[in-house]
């Protein structure tokens, strides 16, 4: 088995493990009433609110933003993308499956990329680091290219999921950026001479690199399944 195999054997296991933890809740939003939209809305919602705290921050406090708040966008990032996973359960469990739901969930993908990296970028820029900024810009252009490229790919009956640094890998780094800055900035003494917010501007640098790689890699993809 070659690593591409193993590594989605991994994932595929991980995910059925996590669906086995969520589908007793899943059932229960089906008997509420609850639809995949709506789960997909809350999501959405709540990335919205993840980036709009770390705008606030970099506008309020600027060069001294509060740390805390940062690490609250963080989780409100890892919490509610969960409901990207929440949303495609209720639609199976509760047969409401749709080719308007797939869209719509797409869309709001990557509506949650956009509004989060926009977030960090605005946020990086009142800290300072403004070639923080232009980094998470490239990661947004290539986040944004991997979708892309797979959109493409797949209206030429093409099947194009090839790439590291796919969405859900995107998500985890970036929430975990997040955390990481915050949970350092509070834990930092006040003379401390460390920027936590190094830590995004690497994570984000992270993404750039592999993102656009990943759009490459599935450029070269399609390339070879056309000739």
């Amino acid at each position: 088995m070659d690593i591409k195999k193993q590594s989605k054997a991994a994932r595929d296991s991980i995910q059925q493990g996590i669906y086995c933890i969520i589908n007793p809740f899943v059932r229960l939003l089906i008997r509420m009433g609850v639809t995949p939209n709506m789960v997909t809305t809350i999501g959405f919602l709540g990335n919205v609110a993840a980036a709009v705290i770390l705008v606030y921050e970099g506008y309020r406090h600027g060069s001294a933003p509060d740390f805390g708040m940062v690490t609250l966008a963080g989780a409100l990032i890892i919490g509610f993308s969960l409901f990207d996973m929440l949303d495609g359960q209720v639609a199976r469990l509760g047969n409401m499956v749709s080719p308007f739901g797939a869209m719509y969930d797409s869309v709001l993908d990557r509506y949650c990329e956009l509004f989060n990296l926009g977030g960090i970028a605005y946020y990086l820029i009142q800290t300072g680091h403004l070639a923080g900024a232009l980094i998470t810009f490239l990661a947004l252009v290539g986040s944004l290219m991997v979708s892309y490229v797979r959109a493409r790919a797949e209206g030429l009956d093409i099947e194009c999921k090839v790439g590291f640094m796919q969405r859900p890998e995107r998500v985890v780094v970036t929430a975990a950026a997040i955390l990481g800055t915050g949970i350092t900035g509070m834990s930092l003494a006040a003379d401390s001479q460390f920027d936590p917010n190094v830590i995004l501007v690497i994570a984000m640098a992270v993404i750039a690199v592999f993102a656009n790689l990943t759009a490459v890699a599935r450029l070269e993809h399609c390339r070879k399944k056309m000739m």
